[in-house]
């Protein structure tokens, strides 16, 4: 049964009262929020400058924040483009019914408890309910880490869009638009690109396409309406998560047919990452050589992660949809009102209507907020050459980054103010392992992220910190605590009369 956000409740109405004085008491107990420890910078004008400015209130902002301000780094901001409540692809181009995660992942819980999904939804709607529970439907999904953010009041700013990330001397100034925004930029010392799957590059869309009028395509992550297909033909290129659930919301718009055209000979079926997940993976990842690193990676993309079992029967349950495997697309023509598909084979789909499911390509060249020196970013193309056979252009484009998130220069010296952005995204992946954009490693990311920022901070005012040191003079003994007493005069006369 589909969740409906509209519903009424079936659990005593002071559950989620309780839990939010539960979540309040584990923060006290926690001494949340510390006070701000960071020494306060100014730019030579007046102008304040943030500490860390975050980018995305999604997930990952969310929990990157947190573990910011948990970390004492109180001095952010924290921008979203899109309205309060949509922040993500949850509401918008993401089509599952269901999360592919299992239920019990603490995802940005951040090590309490009081924070998990499973303790909101047993708040909601009871214990019985949580272990009858097979899998998070995805707007249930969306009204958690709405909860998240309203219980730890995390200060989100919506409908601000940060248009470049500019260097100002030691400093980063982010330009900003929207109706959101209070000013047209600001500046921060470090500057976190907690922008979700897409956030270190754009949607995939292969070059077959050029020349297609838009009204005849559109990509999974653009906003379909799914009304006008009814009684259409439709192709769906691809089998990955995105193109299944595509060709589910058409079928079940009532297409004439959903037909998806698969380049493989066969469907993959493992979700290989899924099987070596762990903590020790999570930790070791990063600190792997290069060559282990992108024999992972290489591997996990090449076999596919499938897309989930029940998302694959939401369109097979269809009797006019159909799989075409080893089908790739040569050729995209339009004859009148109908696209006209050429496939290797020789043989020709026609259809009203094409869906890519191509998913998205990692390319900072392509992020307008590093338009001007994204070529100075090192990819791992620049840093790794595979053994022959294990070649990967897209996994090249991805950024070669530093323990802690940051860009690294392709050429030292080159662009020293790429160590003040952090990239906690799907770009990260390649470097640091799946801390920054899946369920399962976000937590650990967050910490890992937060610890490092508040490292280059306190280092960098190191002259400061230490003059508080020697500034230090609070007492903690007042004096009345002991009485002197003089040595005797000769302490071997004492031992002698003791012996």
């Amino acid at each position: 049964m589909a969740y409906d956000a509209q519903a009424p409740l079936h659990s005593p109405p002071t559950g989620l009262a309780e839990l939010e004085q539960r979540v309040r008491d584990d923060l006290a107990c926690l001494c949340y929020p510390p006070a701000n420890w960071v020494v306060p910078t100014r730019a030579e004008s007046g102008e304040h400058v943030h500490d860390v400015v975050v980018i995305g209130g999604g997930m990952c902002g969310l929990v990157a924040s947190f573990a910011l301000l948990a970390g004492g780094i109180r001095n952010i901001r924290i921008f979203d483009r899109s309205p309060s409540g949509f922040e993500g692809p949850w509401l918008t181009y993401a089509r599952m019914e269901t999360l592919r995660s299992p239920k019990q992942l603490v995802g940005p819980a951040y090590g309490m408890a009081s924070l998990t999904f499973r303790s909101w939804y047993v708040a909601l709607f009871g214990n019985d309910a949580w272990a009858g529970l097979d899998k998070i439907p995805r707007p249930m999904w969306m009204d958690y880490l709405r909860w998240y953010r309203k219980v730890l009041a995390l200060p989100v700013e919506n409908d601000v869009e940060v248009g470049k990330i500019l260097p100002e001397g030691d400093l980063m100034r982010l330009t900003l638009s929207g109706g959101g925004a209070r000013e047209t930029s600001v500046l921060a010392r470090k500057v976190v690109m907690a922008t979700g799957r897409d956030g270190m590059g754009h949607p995939s869309i292969p070059g077959f396409i050029d020349g297609l009028p838009r009204k005849y395509w559109a990509h999974s992550s653009d906003p379909i309406d799914f009304e006008p297909l009814r009684g259409k033909r439709v192709v769906v290129v691809g089998v990955g998560a995105s193109a299944v659930d595509n060709a589910a919301e058409a079928l079940e718009a009532g297409a004439a047919e959903v037909r998806h055209l698969i380049r493989r000979k066969e469907m993959p079926t493992i979700n290989k990452l899924m099987g070596i997940g762990s903590f020790g993976f999570t930790a070791a990842f990063p600190r792997l050589d290069d060559a282990r690193r992108w024999q992972i990676m290489n591997y996990s993309l090449r076999t596919q992660t499938p897309a989930p079992r029940g998302s694959t029967m939401r369109v097979s349950r269809h009797s006019n949809a159909y799989f075409h495997f080893d089908a790739a697309v040569k050729k995209v023509e339009l004859d009148g009102e109908e696209i006209v598909i050429a496939t290797p084979s020789g043989k020709t789909v026609r259809t009203d209507f094409l869906i890519l499911g191509t998913g998205f390509t990692v390319d900072p060249l392509a992020r307008k907020e590093l338009d001007g020196y994204a070529d100075k970013i090192a990819l791992w193309q620049d840093r790794y050459i595979p053994p022959a056979g294990e070649e990967n252009s897209d996994l090249g484009k991805f950024p070669y980054l530093a323990d802690d998130f940051t860009f690294i220069e392709r050429e030292p010296g080159t662009a020293p103010w790429l160590s003040n952005i952090h990239s906690f995204n799907a770009g990260a992946a390649a470097s640091l392992g799946k801390m920054s954009g899946d369920i399962p490693g976000i937590s650990e990311g967050a910490a890992i992220l937060a610890r490092e920022v508040a490292a280059k901070l306190y280092q960098e005012n190191f002259d400061q910190h230490w003059q508080r040191l020697l500034d230090y003079d609070t007492p903690e003994l007042r004096g009345d605590e002991w009485t002197a007493s003089p040595l005797p005069d000769d302490q071997r006369t004492f031992v002698r009369k003791q012996a």
